[in-house]
């Protein structure tokens, strides 16, 4: 029996690297079709609605009926309204050809600038401390959210025409760094650490992209520290956020507490959690938890592997978002989609680096799982543009061109997409003729380049002994004048 078992050891090993191999076959396979990205999106995109929509609901029922005059499910029913939004949105991202959206991005980026403008006006609303909201009776808005997405795509455009000579850095800087910097400043003027946080991402992202030398990331990372810093001690409750965690143990009751709260409900939950519905920590214990802090929440109520499942979703994100700007070979498509897939995969590492500790708290959400109106409604037109780009790869392009648009492409009504065409090349410049110099004859120059003077001493035979006048002369002129272009077609007169 011992024997048997024995030899049975081999055998399994071999059957279970076979499947392995199967399994790595298959996958490179599946991976390998035209529409696999495309299709990769569109999962990470609906795992994470759904998830956000779940841990809202769970996260806001305590808040909800613990606020007088709403109902139970007040909170969820925003948020379900927001997702309708983006999901209009993100079918517009996917539809509009990228054409279009790149046409459209100077326009966006002056509207975005301009309402990061007014919001400082009476017309805007405060609120925790910053004036960067528009209201509309129960609804409001966040323009820095837009300014994000503006910034991202006329960044790309005016770097992909100016690619050439992006070797300098006058082409490289300007206009996209003074345009960055006028909206930090109005964002600071709010002010919003947050937002001023996730535009200076966007703005890295562009120059890596672009191909920026290392030395100008040094001196954008000394101005980013000095304007986090500037923001972090002008007001008070930001200064409180950074003493917290800089020494959480000195008010673990007060300014530590939320932070202290958000850990122990990640300790709490173990590796299964409590149960959906279940955890404790949205009873008051942790402030503002279906917003900021809702990646504590699903350690609390889904364990270990639902923390885990939420950090594999954007770590798939970021691998998928890579290989969309890897296998395009339109330049505004390969940096777009590279600087957005940057943008949600930082956010969302902010937010969680800060649930668990690792940063200060920032007031970033989680992107698609916080409760959030602005942020959902912008971050699923993200998706829907980062799905347009997957369906812009040559081989997806050949295949949606000659196979047809597919179930979803006829559900969603989706055009197909038009193969790419490099810009014409404009034919260069006749070049001026040089200055005149001390390295450039004075006279006009005749056939090979001679100068005039010395092409007529050379036309003037030595043996008839003519000299610089009379007939010799004027016959020496006439040869010479055929190669003077100055003298065709009657010369001067």
């Amino acid at each position: 029996m011992a024997a048997t078992e024995v030899d049975e050891r081999p055998r399994r090993k071999v059957r279970a690297t076979g499947k392995l191999v199967a399994f790595r076959t298959a996958l490179t396979a599946w991976l390998g079709r035209p529409l696999a990205s495309f299709h990769l999106v569109l999962a990470v995109f609906s795992l994470l609605t759904v998830l956000g929509l779940v841990m809202v609901l769970s996260a806001s029922s305590v808040v909800s009926f613990n606020t007088p005059g709403s109902g139970l499910y007040t909170v969820f029913k925003k948020q379900l309204l927001y997702v309708l939004v983006g999901a209009v949105l993100f079918w517009l991202g996917l539809r509009v050809p990228l054409a279009r959206i790149r046409a459209l991005s100077p326009a966006a980026l002056v509207v975005s600038v301009v309402m990061l403008v007014v919001v400082l006006t009476p017309l805007g609303a405060q609120v925790n401390g910053t004036q960067s909201w528009f209201r509309f009776g129960a609804v409001s808005f966040q323009p820095v959210e837009v300014a994000k997405l503006a910034l991202a795509l006329w960044g790309a455009h005016v770097l992909v025409v100016k690619r050439a000579v992006l070797h300098r850095y006058r082409h490289l800087l300007v206009p996209v760094l003074p345009a960055a910097l006028l909206m930090f400043a109005l964002v600071m003027l709010q002010p919003d650490l947050g937002g001023t946080v996730t535009l200076g991402v966007v703005l890295i992202a562009l120059l890596w992209f672009a191909g920026a030398p290392l030395r100008l990331f040094g001196a954008l990372a000394l101005g980013g520290l000095a304007g986090v810093a500037l923001l972090a001690v002008g007001t008070q409750y930001r200064l409180d956020r950074v003493l917290s965690f800089l020494s959480p143990e000195d008010d673990v009751s007060g300014k530590s507490y939320q932070a202290l709260q958000a850990q122990l409900a990640l300790a709490d939950g173990g590796l299964f959690g409590r149960g959906l519905g279940q955890g404790p920590s949205k009873w008051n214990f942790l402030p503002n938890v279906h917003n900021d802090f809702i990646f504590a929440l699903i350690g609390d109520e889904l364990g270990l592997l639902g923390c885990a499942l939420v950090l594999g979703l954007f770590a798939m994100l970021a691998v998928v978002g890579m290989r969309i700007a890897t296998r395009n070979i339109d330049p505004w498509i390969r940096m777009v989609a590279a600087t957005l897939t940057v943008w949600l995969v930082a956010q969302a590492a902010i937010n969680i680096g800060y649930v668990v500790g690792l940063l200060p708290v920032t007031g970033i959400t989680l992107p698609l799982i916080s409760s959030g109106g602005t942020s959902v409604v912008v971050t699923m037109l993200v998706f829907g543009i980062l799905a347009n780009c997957a369906r812009h790869e040559p081989e997806a392009v050949s295949a949606l061109r000659s196979q047809g648009p597919g179930r979803f492409g006829k559900l969603m009504r989706l055009p197909a997409p038009d193969p790419y065409k490099p810009p014409k090349k404009r034919k260069p410049a006749r070049p001026s003729a040089p200055p005149r110099g001390a390295d450039r004859p004075t006279g006009l120059t005749g056939r090979r380049g001679v100068p005039q003077s010395e092409h007529r001493r050379r036309a003037v035979p030595e043996r008839h002994g003519y000299g610089r006048a009379g007939g010799g002369a004027s016959a020496a002129r006439q040869k010479a004048s055929r190669g003077n272009p100055r003298s065709a077609k009657g010369g001067r007169r």
